[in-house]
């Protein structure tokens, strides 16, 4: 199995219980903060989809960085450290998780760029209205936007939206430019360039990013949903303050869902979150605790995440295995390439020309001495297999260490068989 796969199929496969966690004291969190400023819980959610971006990211660096160097021999061929499998009976379907990974992967991403080439060319090619576009512009003034907004009238979107970071560019439907309250339609604008103001746009693409490569994952989708939920009610509320007060915006909102109720557009929609919770909330809102009291009801969640985290890391330090092997020392064991004598070329094999890579397991006791060794992954030809593990067998190694003393520990490793 090809390293790389290796190490990003283990990766994916820890994801699951590690985003299972992260989800869980987000929830947790978010939930304690219920009646917090929605900043607040703005931030505590993407601070949720930031862990699990990082985690996976530095898992897999990890296990890259652990991957030996290939080391020739006089044979041509090479021995090389392999990661350690925490989960055999899922090693051999790797090859196919990664795959079905990058599957997933590769079609949300055609779905980003496709939405992506789609908005540049509404905003090259849709309507201009003069009248709008200055009304958009002493607007934005006001709201302290110092960039250029450009405003565009098309067809097929469901609401106003707000697209591109670098050169911001607010779609609007047609059926609202000649329908609605011009009033009620500032309104909305205003939302927009709320958005414009606090660099949404790029903060979405992000989230983009990583739904895209943790697709799989349900905690994933639901801590988005939420950021996108609460980035909704910010700009709500700074939108209300430069739009003629909440009752103006909650009307705007309820003419906009009453339009896209009797006229629905099938094609791109508003990313608004649920309007009539946002209406409600705007027409009665409630009150909201300071930062110390927010931060007070969030203690506990956050004790819980603290005591989840110690208990990982304690049971992720040093965890004996019925062997008598510690699954996770502090410092792994590490092989001698020079006591290494290389394994002998069974006739058989090299007359038939055999060639692959084998995986072997090897139980390295407190001395350095191999106790024990196991094939984990066959290269196609037992020969060779037998031949590996028996030649890298008398290999010394530096004893893995726990707690400043040495433990037992498996070691995976990868012999090549190559022919010159």
């Amino acid at each position: 199995m090809n390293a790389w796969v290796e190490a990003v199929g283990w990766t994916l496969v820890h994801f699951l219980w590690q985003g299972a966690l992260v989800g869980a004291v987000t929830a947790a969190v978010l939930q304690s903060m219920r009646g917090a400023r929605p900043r607040q819980r703005y931030l505590v959610a993407c601070a949720g989809l930031l862990v699990c971006a990082l985690w996976p990211a530095l898992q897999l660096f990890e296990r890259m960085h652990e991957l030996g160097p290939v080391y020739a021999t006089p044979s041509a061929a090479a021995l090389r450290e392999a990661p350690m499998s925490h989960a055999l009976a899922l090693g051999q379907y790797l090859d196919w998780i990664v795959a079905a990974w990058l599957l997933g992967a590769a079609a949300l991403a055609l779905r980003t760029v496709t939405g992506l080439a789609w908005i540049s060319r509404a905003a090259r090619d849709g309507r201009r209205d003069a009248a709008w576009q200055a009304r958009l512009e002493e607007l934005a003034r006001a709201m302290g936007i110092v960039r250029t907004v450009r405003l565009r009238i098309v067809d097929g979107i469901a609401g106003p939206v707000t697209a591109l970071w670098w050169r911001p560019v607010v779609l609007v439907p047609a059926a609202l430019v000649s329908g609605m309250p011009p009033d009620l339609l500032q309104a909305l604008l205003a939302h927009e360039l709320a958005h414009i103001r606090r660099h949404d746009y790029l903060v979405n693409l992000l989230q983009a990013t990583v739904e895209t490569l943790l697709f799989y994952h349900p905690a994933v989708w639901w801590i988005s949903r939420r950021i996108r939920h609460e980035r909704e009610l910010i700009a709500d509320d700074i939108a209300a303050h430069h739009a003629g007060g909440p009752r103006r915006l909650a009307r705007a909102l309820s003419e906009l869902e009453k339009r896209q109720f009797t006229h629905p557009e099938p094609a791109l929609a508003a990313n608004g979150g649920d309007t009539m919770e946002r209406i409600t909330r705007l027409l009665r809102p409630t009150p909201r605790p300071g930062l110390r009291a927010s931060l007070a009801a969030a203690l506990p969640a956050l004790a819980l995440a603290g005591a989840c985290l110690a208990g990982l890391a304690h049971a992720n330090g040093a965890a004996p295995n019925l062997d008598g092997a510690v699954e996770k020392p502090d410092k792994r064991a590490v092989v001698d390439f020079g006591s290494c004598k290389k394994p002998v070329w069974p006739q058989a094999s090299l007359a038939a020309q055999n060639t692959g890579t084998v995986t072997l397991r090897f139980l390295v006791d407190k001395d350095g001495a191999v106790a024990d060794s196991r094939v984990h992954k066959s290269s196609g030809h037992p020969a060779l297999d037998e031949a590996a593990r028996e030649g890298i067998a008398k290999c010394h190694f530096k004893p893995a260490v726990a707690k400043n003393q040495p433990v037992k520990s498996w070691v995976m490793m990868q012999y090549v068989w190559m022919l010159e």
